[in-house]
């Protein structure tokens, strides 16, 4: 019985799908009729929900929902063939289930998640998906890590979150569990490490590290 847990996040740290956003992005505000000629405003929000992305982008909040909908419509064409894994994140997950039960915790919806992950050959790996749909609160609340957890009935004492923003490592403190930040995403080193020490150059590197600490004979 494995007795450790492992959440990941998505985007910049089990998948880089920087194209497919950006050009999902880019298609929603064309088709609502807006040039929006500066997508480097987008990569430090990946992370966040779409609505509250496009909020931050300049989109009144009543409206945003609309643009989502266009993101979509979109991002459901490309998503697959603008996405790759981050370097070595398919060994990470294959060498963390050898040692713990694992979980994705994300801002993407379960189905796109499951759909990609499913594509590179993992899903079966992890034992419990939670996306936007499937929480009232988004990271950085602490919903959708505790959901993660009761899913597999994982104890949080046991448990980390890996992920590469400053969301990730703020919804694994206030969930109770510990955190690993990843250098391989869109989050910067001094910010995450307002919430651990952990901090690793990539996600192969967090798994090794968390083995090497928390499994010790």
């Amino acid at each position: 019985m494995k007795n450790l847990t492992l959440l990941f996040d998505m985007d910049g740290t089990l998948i880089d799908s920087t194209n497919a956003i950006l050009e999902s992005f880019d298609a929603a505000f064309k088709k609502m009729g807006i040039n929006f000629p500066n997508l480097d405003k987008i990569p430090p929000l990946i992370g966040y929900p779409l609505d509250i992305m496009f909020v931050k982008l300049g989109i009144k909040a009543d409206i945003a929902d609309e643009f989502v909908k266009a993101y979509k419509e979109y991002y459901k064409t490309v998503a697959l063939k603008k996405t790759a894994l981050t370097k070595d994140a398919k060994e990470a997950v294959e060498k963390a289930y050898e040692f713990a039960r694992l979980g994705v915790v994300t801002t993407k919806t379960s189905l796109y998640t499951k759909e990609i992950l499913a594509h590179f050959g993992i899903l079966h790996l992890f034992e419990t998906i939670v996306g936007r749909e499937d929480v009232k609160n988004t990271k950085p609340h602490p919903e959708p890590v505790l959901k993660a957890l009761a899913a597999i009935d994982a104890d949080n004492q046991n448990a980390w979150m890996i992920g590469d923003t400053v969301l990730d490592m703020s919804a694994g403190a206030a969930a109770g569990i510990k955190c690993a930040g990843v250098l391989c995403g869109y989050g910067k080193e001094e910010d995450l490490a307002r919430y651990t020490n952990a901090i690793l150059k990539d996600t192969l590197e967090a798994v090794q590290y968390i083995k090497s600490v928390s499994c010790k004979k």
